[in-house]
């Protein structure tokens, strides 16, 4: 009795939010450091800090991080999302209400990247 109870209790917390949502989240953390160290991070345009870095980001985005340090050449790394077609099956599978609520919070995504070593070339004199 005690079973059947729990497994009705884990089947209406599924179907009530999304699976994405429930076990894996809407963010991701991204580590972030380069040689030299210290540079500059900014993601898409906008200052986040400075190297070693640790941000969390939306995985409902695609990012441009670019890497800056005086005397040395900007470089930007790119981090997409995709979406996990394992989540949109599970989500499919136990009903409407979970396909809403990936679909809404972008869980369903993941991004391709989570750890960045950026590597900038020194300016020619």
């Amino acid at each position: 009795m005690k079973k059947n109870i729990a497994i009705m209790c884990i089947v209406s917390m599924l179907s009530l939010s999304g699976c994405a949502t429930l076990f894996k989240g809407t963010a991701k953390k991204i580590d972030m450091q380069s040689s030299p160290e210290k540079a500059e991070v900014y993601v898409n345009g906008q200052f986040m800090g400075i190297t070693p870095l640790q941000l969390n980001l939306s995985v409902k985005h695609s990012y441009a991080i670019e890497f800056r340090a005086e005397g040395y050449q900007p470089r930007v790394y790119h981090i997409n999302n995709r979406v996990g077609a394992g989540w949109v099956v599970l989500d499919v599978i136990l009903g409407l209400v979970p396909v809403i609520v990936d679909a809404a919070t972008g869980a369903w995504y993941n991004l391709d990247q989570v750890n960045i070593d950026a590597v900038l070339i020194r300016q020619q004199p």
